[in-house]
């Protein structure tokens, strides 16, 4: 080789030292007192074309003065490219002249470089904007962020599930906040490239711009976002150092509002297509680590990058170039329109109402650009807007949605993949859409079956908002604005082992509240038709039964003939961790269960399944229908719930974060002894709270710390016959950092209570 450079390029002697290189060969090649880059590259007809449109550009730039740009080097016929034989192999091969400065990704980032990137960016552009090359204009290249879907192939080949669910929500994104747009953005051929290995930097700052093999005709914007990714990716803040590159940008370019409003969604698909890249690249050759390199510093922003509002991603955008960001209306003004179209009896969370307008897992962003980390919905089960479930939603809507009584395959298989998570007894499930309608139709399912009409229920029980739910919900009918508890009603006690009257919770006190519940049945003038409980009852305060409740509790309602009702509206799906039906804790199986909320993570579905004996019963009676209940895209979404479960580890998740949780609670409750009592199970959790020194509630300072985890935007909420119980119930993506904030600022809460 060292022979045939002489020759081609007429030097006397040189010197070759391989770079490191993607996906051809770079050598530093010295001759005399002078240093050249000599690139080459296995030979195909469409990349030598690429490669001689990019000299071309080169060539093209070196009108400015200064050394900012490579140059290419013409052979001794003066072409700049040439194709020739190495070891046997045909080679292209080119001369760049060598350009001296440090890389950027060697150096302390500082404001000023980091201003004087975006100048030379900048400029570049300009330089560009009137180059026309057909070549570089017709080529799709992965790099380029608006070929982004090229990348969505090696999503596959992200190996953890939870991360893969990650870029498959900014590629959802993308489409959605992009494309539509993307026609409109100024374009012209960018150098595309701009990572901390292709900026080069001297002590007056970014000095030479290098690697053009990424040359593309692609919005100006999208070279900007390159630009920013690496610029930021390694920072524990990335966001604070947007601004000195972008503001010395748009001083030389300027950046029109609408380029500026999808910035943060090109620097998510930036990170995407790395990452994707870097999972493909391991598949194909896991040896070449030149690819990973910046992998891990991708994944870390792209984690941050899902935590910020794009709102506020935005009107930071806007502010550091000096634009006005959109007028917010205010909350007041928001909330007056609601009231004069919606019932004030329909109430809003918080002493200040939060105005949301999107959400991601468990983030939740409102329309002024905060982020809230969401400690309390448990609606989105697996994460709010997961890929997976829109994406399934989406595609079955677009395909077939209707009723039951037309035969698709998607109503058997979810049936059947739902059912399996039962023991075989409960074989048989009704599709309804809502946990409402569920408890509605499982007391009509329990009064055609045993043909009796009284019901026991639990005491601060909540099961729904039809008339029915009401009346078989302590917590509405014993409301002091309730209907009262109707005739055909018992109500057994709460088997509460903190505030009732049994409080070992050995399963002696199970045994006890059972014997009063039995007691109850006993004195009563009618045999029980059902008896319905949450396995730990949300609105008593998030209570878990007394351990063996119901195992001593069942066979006496079933001995009178009466069936065992389990909602699990709430803690279903996995939610509870040690168990994926919440009455497992109890070792018993229920004839009915009741599901809702999770089933289609904010998609509204619920379910009741039982046994073939009690179908059977109500199959003797009028017909039942359900115009929504167990429709297509219910089913495609239900499905996809389960899948992410499962593929996610979502359960595990909910154990061992709950567990950890837990544990800084009771940590926290040793500072602060008014935080009485931590319990629940997996992410479903409850936290008394009460006055110093006693077990009086204190719904004050439970108040107290819900608006001020509030106002630093976390979301937990209060619950029980006193509101004085913080609850915790968020999707089941939560992590143990998301856990660890969430105490931290209980305890920042509880330390600055001026009634103490």
């Amino acid at each position: 080789m060292r022979e045939q450079l002489q020759a081609l390029y007429n030097f006397e002697d040189l010197t070759l030292e391989r770079l490191n290189g993607y996906d051809n060969i770079n050598y530093l090649l010295t001759t005399g007192d002078k240093r050249y880059i000599f690139k080459t590259y296995t030979y195909e007809e469409e990349l030598l074309a690429l490669i001689e449109a990019e000299n071309d550009a080169l060539l093209f730039l070196q009108k400015t003065p200064q050394s900012t740009y490579p140059r290419p080097i013409p052979c001794q016929d003066r072409s700049y490219v040439k194709v020739v034989t190495f070891d046997g192999k045909p080679t292209i091969i080119r001369l760049l002249t060598y350009l001296e400065g440090s890389f950027l990704g060697d150096l302390p980032l500082t404001p000023d470089i980091a201003a004087s990137l975006g100048t030379l960016l900048a400029k570049t552009d300009l330089l560009l904007k009137p180059y026309v090359n057909y070549t570089i204009k017709a080529r799709t290249l992965v790099w380029d962020i608006q070929q982004l879907d090229l990348s969505k192939p090696y999503l596959a080949e992200i190996p953890d599930p939870t991360d893969r669910s990650l870029v498959e929500y900014f590629f959802q994104q993308y489409h959605e906040n992009v494309l539509p747009v993307l026609p409109l953005l100024p374009k012209s051929i960018i150098h595309n490239d701009a990572n901390e290995w292709n900026v080069l930097v001297n002590e007056t700052g970014v000095c030479g711009l290098i690697d053009f093999g990424d040359l593309a005709h692609t919005p100006h914007i999208n070279g900007v976002a390159i630009a920013l990714t690496y610029l930021c990716y390694d920072k524990d803040e990335p966001l604070p150092w947007v601004p000195h590159l972008l503001k010395a940008y748009h001083e030389v370019s300027p950046l029109e509002e609408q380029e500026l409003s999808v910035l943060y969604y090109l620097i998510a698909a930036r990170l995407c297509i790395s990452v994707c890249q870097s999972a493909h690249a391991k598949n194909v050759n896991p040896e070449n680590t030149y690819t990973s390199i910046s992998e891990r510093s991708a994944w870390k922003m792209l984690r941050y990058w899902i935590s910020v509002n794009p709102v506020h991603a935005r009107n930071y955008f806007f502010t550091a170039v000096g634009y006005r960001s959109p007028e917010v209306v205010p909350i007041q003004e928001k909330v007056l329109r609601r009231h004069r179209v919606i019932s004030p009896l329909i109430s809003l969370s918080y002493a200040t109402p939060i105005p949301m307008e999107r959400a991601a897992f468990q983030y939740m962003y409102d329309s002024e650009g905060n982020t809230f980390l969401d400690a309390y919905n448990n609606i989105p089960h697996v994460g709010h807007g997961h890929p997976r479930v829109v994406a399934a939603g989406q595609r079955q809507m677009a395909k077939l949605n209707t009723n039951t009584r037309y035969v698709y395959d998607l109503l058997a298989e979810y049936a059947e993949r739902l059912l399996a998570k039962f023991p075989k007894a409960l074989n048989k499930v009704y599709f309804v859409n809502s946990g409402s309608a569920a408890s509605d139709l499982a007391i009509r399912l329990a009064l055609a079956h045993t043909g009796h009409k009284q019901l026991m229920v639990m005491e601060h029980g909540y099961h729904g908002n039809t008339q029915l739910g009401i009346d078989i919900s302590d917590y509405k009918f014993s409301n002091k604005k309730g209907q009262g508890q109707k005739e055909y009603i018992l109500k057994a006690p709460l088997p509460d082992t903190y505030r009732g009257e049994f409080r070992t919770n050995d399963g002696s006190a199970g045994a006890n509240y059972a014997r009063q519940a039995i007691r109850l049945m006993e004195e009563s003038e009618y045999p029980v038709a059902a008896f319905i409980t949450e396995p730990i009852v949300g609105c008593g305060g998030q209570v878990p039964l007394a351990k063996e409740y119901l195992k001593h509790l069942y066979p006496a309602i079933r001995k009178q003939g009466g069936i065992c009702i389990s909602d699990e509206v709430q803690t279903g799906f996995g939610r509870v961790g040690d168990h994926f039906w919440g009455y497992e804790a109890q070792e018993v199986i229920p004839d009915l269960v009741i599901l809702g909320k999770p089933m289609g993570n904010g998609h509204p579905m619920g379910a009741v399944v039982t046994t073939t004996e009690i179908a059977e019963s109500f199959g003797k009676g009028v017909e039942f229908f359900s115009s929504f209940g167990g429709n297509p895209v219910s089913c495609a979404i239900g499905l996809s719930v389960l899948d992410v479960i499962e593929e996610e580890n979502l359960q595990e998740n909910a154990r061992q974060v709950g567990n950890h949780y837990q544990s800084l609670l009771r940590e926290l409750q040793t500072e602060f002894p008014v935080l009485s009592d931590v319990r629940g199970s997996g992410l479903f959790l409850g936290v008394e709270v009460v006055k110093p020194n006693s077990m009086e509630p204190d719904p004050a300072l439970a108040a107290f710390i819900k608006n001020e985890l509030r106002n630093n935007h976390i979301l937990i909420s209060t619950d029980g016959p006193y509101d004085s119980v913080l609850k915790s119930k968020p999707p089941l993506c939560f992590t143990k950092q998301n856990a660890e904030r969430v105490v931290e600022e209980i305890g920042k809460a509880l330390r600055g209570y001026s009634k103490f």
